[in-house]
């Protein structure tokens, strides 16, 4: 799960770029001994292949917070999981690093990864959405498939 709070809840800021990727991936790394070739493959190739603008060496602190976002990200999809929960995904990132992040949304759901998206951000609901679950107070309110899904149609079912 990559969480609402990146900062608190999914990155460790004072620790390098690399060593926040591995932490979630000793297990597929060979566990508790891992050389330190191998873990800097892994985690340049992580950097890589999720388009972070910094070295695995540098430290998460001197990131912006969309690269930060895309860090967090990348600690959990290199893991290859079938499914992701994604929790305001781009809240406090700037556009172009919205644009990428959507990008991974839609690369995961093309490649048959459920992707569950938590936000309170409709013009993201509807941009990356295939069905949209609205809760109110608490409660679910509704089931839109993408095609039953706008801005009216997802405020009705919110305010009830």
């Amino acid at each position: 799960m990559v969480p609402e709070d990146r900062k608190e809840q999914g990155l460790v800021v004072g620790h390098r770029i690399g060593e926040n990727i591995i932490y979630a991936n000793l297990d597929k790394l060979g566990g508790r001994w891992i050389t330190p070739r191998v873990k800097r493959s892994f985690a340049e190739k992580a950097v890589a292949k999720f388009g972070v603008k910094g070295r695995a060496e540098q430290y998460a602190s001197d990131l912006s917070g969309g690269n930060q976002q895309k860090v967090v990200i990348a600690k959990w999809l290199m893991r290859d999981p079938k499914v992701v929960v994604l929790d305001e995904p781009t809240r406090g990132i700037d556009v172009g690093a919205r644009a990428g992040i959507y990008d991974i949304i839609v690369n995961l759901a093309k490649r048959g990864v459920a992707v569950i998206v938590v936000s309170s951000d409709l013009e993201e609901v509807l941009g990356v959405s295939n069905r949209i679950l609205v809760l109110a107070q608490g409660k679910q309110a509704g089931i839109l498939n993408r095609d039953q899904a706008n801005d009216v149609s997802v405020m009705e079912l919110a305010t009830i």
